[in-house]
């Protein structure tokens, strides 16, 4: 546990209280008081409930909500605080492979903010470094600190969004440029699919946590705090945003998948088609010169055989360049030149 204290008119933030001495401080009106409550072991999951519901007095339901890890972004107001739940992502951990986030639970009184994690947060760490060099976050109210939390939060998001991104755009070079089936690719389309959905939803929530924190509903907010959360708000709308898109073109990326095997598999049968035709009038004259009548002319011909493998080979040249000049085989990849304006024309009549 961190207790910061900045007293008005303060030239720095106190730091290095104990938890018998919150009461007194909280009682200091014009103060403003940061509580960071960490809980990674038992003994300091016990000492945050003690704190949260015998010094703060805050309600049990929200208390128990603080130590679950699945809760999904949301805020709840009361008559003199409210509480809050976010997501941050986990640096390290989270990619576009495996989107992963880890949760944030706090409130926000009229001179206090209370922060809960089972795991460290580099936001956390940030502002703690801010307000240890300068007093301005603090100077502007608690309010005005929970905002510099959630901005740290979000902004930590936009790495993530940028190589999500960058996967889409790698995983789309390498479908296209398929030989075969790969199912490799589509296990990485499918994790980033996952990813995709997981980022949507958290934004989401978490969208709808900001906006009702940036307009005004809660009184803890004082109405000249109120643009920087909105701020907050239009980052988050703009990751929300993105996601959406990402859905999109994942879901693409199914169907690019699909049609180049697709496309992979018809070459393939269009090459087998290709290749019974010219067998077929080939096993014909073999067939017919291969029967054991008596009577046949050709028969005992001298070079009988060599005229039935040249008459052979000429039919086989005959269908391919026939199969040829008709675009079945031996066609590359058609090149698209790209078409000029007629603007660019410098002897348009527009000119």
């Amino acid at each position: 546990m961190e207790i910061f204290v900045y007293r008005h008119g303060a030239e720095k933030v106190e730091e290095g209280f104990s938890a018998s001495e919150l009461p007194a401080l909280l009682r200091e009106k014009d103060s403003v008081i940061w509580v960071d409550l960490l809980g990674e072991h038992p003994e300091q999951i016990e000492e945050a409930r003690r704190i949260m519901l015998e010094v703060f007095h805050f309600h049990p339901l929200t208390v128990e909500d603080c130590f679950e890890t699945r809760n999904q972004p949301k805020v709840e107001a009361f008559p003199d605080h409210f509480y809050f739940v976010v997501h941050g992502i986990k640096p390290g951990e989270t990619g576009p492979a495996n989107f992963v986030t880890k949760e944030l639970d706090g409130y926000l009184g009229e001179n206090y903010v209370v922060t809960y994690h089972d795991q460290r947060f580099r936001s956390i760490k940030v502002v703690k470094q801010q307000i240890r060099t300068s007093t301005f976050s603090c100077r502007r109210g608690a309010a005005y600190l929970l905002h510099q939390i959630l901005d740290n939060i979000v902004d930590l998001y936009m790495p993530i969004v940028d190589d999500f991104d960058n996967e889409i755009n790698t995983l789309e070079e390498r479908v296209f440029d398929m030989k075969k089936s790969n199912t490799a690719i589509l296990e990485q389309v499918m994790d980033l699919r996952r990813s995709v959905a997981r980022l949507r939803r958290i934004s989401a929530r978490q969208l709808e946590v900001l906006y009702r924190i940036s307009h005004g509903e809660f009184p803890q907010i004082p109405a000249n705090v109120l643009p920087f959360f909105r701020d907050v708000h239009d980052h988050l709308l703009r990751i929300s945003d993105l996601s959406e898109g990402y859905r999109d073109l994942v879901g693409s990326l199914f169907d690019i998948h699909f049609a180049v095997i697709a496309t992979r598999t018809n070459d393939v049968m269009k090459t087998l088609a290709v290749l019974s035709a010219i067998i077929l009038p080939l096993s014909l004259i073999a067939g017919i010169y291969g029967m054991n009548f008596e009577n046949m002319p050709e028969l005992h011909s001298k070079n009988g055989y060599f005229v039935t493998m040249i008459v052979m080979a000429i039919v086989a040249v005959v269908l391919l360049v026939y199969f040829w000049r008709r675009g079945w085989i031996f066609q590359g990849d058609e090149i698209v030149l790209p078409v000029k304006s007629h603007l660019e024309h410098p002897d348009s009549d527009t000119m």
